[in-house]
């Protein structure tokens, strides 16, 4: 559809590059092209000075990905069939991005959003426009809209209110005022008088526009669709006065409805300001009263107040009809635009099931609550990490002398020097070059049965034992039997001589803290009955731990229900991978610091035995 430029901005094949990453905005210029029925989403693109990449939005009842640029020009060149620009950079830059709009062939409109934009500068870009014979609607705006075709960013409000307002196909009136505000309740009132509108724009409160009312009207009158014209002007200024030349000079031939606001400047005893930057009268020329008197003398239909301004638009219409200008558009559906999910949630119209539960965080509001306790509580009642880790790992407030056992855990467990399995692969994935994460992380993954994870291991053996009512006797007889190692006990270097002082500081904690110690109690007994046959066959730190973590839970009220699931989803190794994780940053860091380069194994500590070519036949 080829746009008119001598009357037209905008028709349903306009397309837009935004300033901007204005969701909201956005997705309602995308909704009202639903709601017009246009081929293509009148969004072409979008300029982020920060990132270039991809916005998702919805585009009738599925999502698209809009594409996303870091310069106007390079918006311009991927998408040469945008015209206009939607400027809602902020007014630090506002100037400066629509001085790079106007220098762009493609880009015939610019609409500048921002409020604030500097006089000077407002100026300067409305004779850049004129000399580039371009429009700039603005600054301060909430843009326009072209009915069944068109429209910028949040102009006419809500889908509900765009149908409301018959906004959704193009009646017969041209509309142009300097508030945004008013903007919206004229569409209102033009709908309800008439059959609708067929252009509206906002020309932006400031004290110097891009372009000005008169410039608009001028389009109305040059624009066939258009059959009648309303304007809404404010006190300040005298651009009213272009509109008043021009009807006595009979440049103007539709019938206009005019109002000034601002008739009540009068009752006050001095010049005010009302809500715009341009709306304030230094003289009785620029007045309301007097630019509405103006008005009506050349010809306008003015009202005697605001309060008459839906009869004056609606007598008009009525007369166009009588006289055979005009024929009514007939009303149509409006389709229906897919409500936002928030939305819907909002109003208590869908329910959806969720994917994810959870019972021990919620970071929804002012501050994370950990199982339901507020972390700023947390804090101030100096509550530790085995505080929080009774909280979101077994959802339960533990007395001090269990949160300090957990403590003891993770200091103890914390490193056990370079040469182990997890360290080791720490320190050469570090030397490697490796980052932190990655190098932990192939720490971490020797933790198993072997290394780390016979904690688990450990306590449901002692567990199952304990349960069984076995003797110690009977239940080394019943691994022995299996032909299975007892977890939790035996160690390479430690003995009954050597004793693993890791070891004696758990029992010793234990037996001044805990009320009661079974499973430690039956771990020693084992123990005395082990080390009988082999001194190092000791109750070692990680039978220690698995052991008395079930004493304590034991003595924490945990149902055996909640002790099976502990120990069986590996519950009590995550200490382990806690603390031990701590070891494996310090060695990560301690390789770093020392600037030691890629490992490479000694070959004189690896066994070469290869098969002769002979032995291979």
């Amino acid at each position: 559809m080829t746009l008119n430029r001598n009357y037209e901005l905008f028709n349903k094949d306009t397309r837009a590059i935004v300033y901007g990453v204005q969701a909201n905005a956005i997705q309602r210029m995308l909704d009202f092209d639903h709601t017009c029925g246009r081929e293509v989403p009148s969004v072409a693109a979008i300029v982020n000075e920060n990132k270039a990449g991809w916005h998702k939005v919805f585009w009738r009842g599925q999502e698209i990905l809009l594409p996303m640029y870091r310069t106007v020009k390079r918006a311009c060149d991927h998408h040469p069939e945008a015209d206009v620009l939607v400027n809602f950079a902020s007014f630090r830059s506002a100037y400066k991005t629509s001085l790079e709009a106007l220098d762009e062939k493609t880009l015939n409109t610019v609409i500048i959003i921002a409020e604030g934009v500097p006089e000077r500068y407002s100026r300067h870009l409305r004779q850049v426009a004129k000399e580039k014979n371009k429009m700039i609607i603005g600054p301060a705006t909430v843009g326009g809209i072209a009915a069944g075709a068109f429209k910028i960013g949040n102009t006419g409000g809500t889908i509900d209110n765009i149908a409301e307002s018959k906004l959704h196909r193009p009646g017969h009136v041209g509309f142009v005022s300097k508030s945004g505000g008013m903007s919206n309740e004229a569409y209102n009132i033009i709908a309800r008088n008439t059959d609708g509108l067929y252009e509206g724009i906002a020309i932006g409160g400031d004290a110097y526009p891009g372009s000005t009312l008169f410039e608009h009207v001028m389009r109305y009158e040059r624009n066939p669709h258009i059959s009648m014209i309303v304007v809404l002007g404010e006190v300040g200024g005298e651009v009213e006065y272009e509109i008043v030349e021009a009807l006595k000079a009979g440049q103007i031939k539709k019938p206009v409805v005019a109002w000034v606001t601002g008739t009540c400047a009068r009752i006050f005893p001095a010049s005010i300001q009302f809500g715009h930057a341009g709306a304030r009268a230094d003289g009785e020329r620029e007045t309301a009263v007097a630019k509405n008197a103006a008005l009506r003398a050349a010809g306008a239909i003015v009202p005697e107040s605001f309060d008459g301004f839906d009869k004056a638009v609606r007598d008009t219409y009525e007369t166009l009809i009588e006289q055979g200008k005009v024929r009514r558009v007939p009303e149509s559906i409006v389709p229906r635009t897919p409500m936002g999910y928030d939305q819907a949630v909002a109003q208590g119209v869908v329910r959806r099931k969720t994917n994810f539960t959870t019972t021990i965080s919620d970071d929804r509001g002012d501050e994370p609550l950990y199982c339901g306790i507020p972390l700023s509580s947390i804090v101030e009642n100096s509550m530790g990490i085995g505080d929080t880790i009774g909280l979101l790992w077994f959802k339960k407030k533990l007395p001090p002398y269990a949160a300090r056992f957990i403590e003891l855990v993770l200091v103890l467990v914390a490193d056990h020097g370079p040469a182990v399995s997890g360290a080791h692969n720490t320190i050469v994935a570090a030397r490697a070059g490796k980052d932190l994460m990655s190098s932990v992380a192939c720490g971490m993954l020797t933790i198993g049965p072997r290394f780390g994870g016979a904690i688990s291991g450990a306590a449901q053996m002692f567990k199952d034992a304990v349960d069984e009512g076995l003797s110690p006797e009977g239940f080394i007889r019943k691994w022995k039997v299996k032909g299975v190692n007892i977890q939790g006990i035996g160690h390479r270097i430690k003995s009954i001589h050597n004793p693993d002082k890791r070891v004696e500081l758990l029992k010793d904690f234990a037996r001044k803290n805990f009320p009661r110690t079974r499973h430690m109690d039956f771990a020693l007994a084992v123990e005395k009955a082990t080390t009988k046959k082999k001194d190092n066959l000791i109750f070692n730190v990680d039978g220690a731990i698995g052991v008395l973590f079930l004493d304590l839970m034991d003595v924490l009220g945990f149902s055996p229900k909640e002790i099976d699931d502990v120990v069986q989803d590996g519950g009590l190794d995550g200490l382990f991978v806690i603390g031990r994780s701590i070891g494996l940053i310090g060695h990560y860091f301690d390789q770093k610091r020392l600037k030691e380069g890629l490992y490479r194994h000694p070959w004189d500590d690896i066994l070469y035995s290869l098969p002769s070519e002979e032995e291979l036949g």
